[in-house]
């Protein structure tokens, strides 16, 4: 294909460094894929593929009214880029994204699947493993010939730490994938309601986390991930859930669902000391751009310090005289106080207002171990990494030490999300996300973590082989070498 005149590669021409896409999709062509899955891994496998598209076309089919009955979220139609058939095609065909990549100004590329995204969340037990088995052989064997352009990110299925290690061993150990995609958010029942009522336990259920009060102890999880030299990401996202259930409104449904669910997974982490117990393992969400975490992160020191254990003190019922307070109270509560003190003894039942009725561990923060502020931003800002579409404005506040206490630059990472309808014309991916640069809203040097070295870093830090044998290697390697 040629790449004469295309704006992204003369902006490509003109950088110093290479671009790296953390979050690209490829679409899976069903017909295909599907029947690859199935002689892989058995009718169960391509089923299970097949169930993630057949449960989307089914709520499809649905009348606004049969939605509104079901309290079903209505789904993206029309989400196929078709503007430009030849990046209809790209989405569709991984080796035609291959001979394309310079046309675009992206050296390397980490693709993500589009419907395998769900494969891990299906219900059945060994339609899940077996699906999640055959999808990650399938893309060794489809993506091998490309990687040293691509690479390609195997499903992770997290049920239970027993089966996301099986499948982490196989894929990363045995096929070896370098990128793994973590499911999260997965529905659990809810106890109770199954003891009292087991018919209507389908309906109740809540959404594990995988970092705090979570059915299982993940520790096992991250500490394989560090063994094998993997940093999870997660693209889980929130559509159909809470507050975001239209039957009739796509785009209410869309706006801010992967940053929900990437906020949801990343507090967890946080509050629940993940990144504490695994200083060195490295996490990020994607499509969910960086707004959220800016603000995650300034709530989380915000909170810490009027719910620090220190800061608690404030609020102690102990601290209370009730004596002054009865007092002030008689004098200036009026009519309905005074009957009030009258009926109760003339004191006022604290517990009533203070609900002093505190848990054994007060302090919030004890998992992950805040002793200072500062702490947060060690643990937030090191570890944490969030995948930024290109036309996002808010990109530009990941880099605002002035904004981001304790003068923090967060992580971002460039993502295309080329494959997706959001992505009409691929060729204007690099082009905008160059605009946060030409309209001053962020350095060249900002640029460069933004598209470059913040995606070095994050996947070298486990694996520094990583880009070995990539278009990329010896620039992530001298990268890598001089922040060392």
């Amino acid at each position: 294909m040629s790449s004469n005149g295309s704006k992204a590669v003369s902006i490509r021409a003109r950088l110093n460094h290479p671009v790296i896409d953390a979050d690209g999709h490829w679409v899976e062509f069903s017909p295909v894929v599907s029947e690859a899955l199935r002689r892989i891994g058995g009718d169960r496998a391509g089923e299970g593929f097949r169930a993630v598209e057949g449960l989307i076309n089914r709520i499809l089919s649905f009348s606004d009214d049969e939605r509104r009955a079901r309290r079903s979220a209505q789904q993206a139609w029309w989400s196929f880029p078709s503007a430009k058939t030849i990046d209809g095609a790209t989405a569709l065909f991984p080796r035609l994204l291959y001979e394309r990549l310079d046309e675009l100004g992206i050296d390397f590329a980490v693709l993500y699947p589009t419907g395998a995204l769900g494969i891990a969340f299906n219900p059945d037990h060994e339609t899940r493993r077996a699906t999640c088995r055959a999808f990650n052989t399938y893309i060794a064997q489809e993506f091998g010939p490309l990687a040293d352009r691509m690479t390609p990110a195997a499903v992770i299925p997290m049920d239970s730490p027993e089966e996301a290690i099986a499948e982490l061993d196989y894929a990363v150990g045995k096929l070896g994938l370098k990128v793994i995609v973590m499911a999260s958010l997965m529905r659990r029942p809810i106890a109770a309601v199954e003891r009292k009522s087991p018919q209507a336990a389908r309906f109740a259920f809540w959404y594990d986390t995988v970092g705090l009060d979570s059915e299982h102890n993940y520790d096992p999880v991250w500490a394989r991930c560090q063994e094998l030299g993997v940093a999870p990401t997660f693209h889980s996202g929130s559509r159909g859930f809470g507050l975001r259930t239209s039957p009739t409104n796509f785009v209410y449904n869309h706006i801010g669902h992967f940053a929900a669910a990437g906020e949801a997974v990343c507090k967890a982490l946080f509050m629940g000391g993940v990144t504490r117990r695994f200083p060195q393992l490295n996490f990020a969400f994607l499509e969910g751009g960086v707004g959220w975490a800016c603000n995650l992160y300034a709530d989380l020191i915000g909170h810490w310090k009027k719910r620090s254990l220190e800061a608690l003190e404030a609020t102690n019922p102990a601290n209370l005289d009730r004596k002054l307070l009865n007092e002030l109270a008689a004098r200036y509560g009026g009519p309905a106080v005074a009957d009030y003190l009258r009926g109760n003894g003339g004191e006022i039942d604290v517990t009533r207002i203070t609900r002093d009725n505190a848990p054994a561990q007060l302090d919030d923060f004890a998992a992950c171990g805040i002793t200072r502020a500062e702490d947060i931003r060690d643990l937030f800002a090191a570890n944490f990494y969030f995948g930024c579409e290109a036309d996002d404005p808010i990109n530009a506040w990941a880099f605002n030490r002035k904004f981001n206490p304790y003068g923090a630059r967060l992580n971002a990472l460039f993502g295309s999300d080329i494959g997706h309808f959001d992505v009409p014309d691929m060729s204007q991916v690099l082009p905008e996300a160059h605009e946060l640069v030409e309209e001053g809203l962020i350095s060249a040097a900002d640029f460069r973590d933004f598209v470059f070295a913040n995606a070095a870093r994050f996947w070298s830090a486990g694996n520094p082989d990583f880009f070995r044998g990539t278009r990329v290697e010896k620039q992530v390697k001298a990268e890598i070498g001089a922040r060392a």
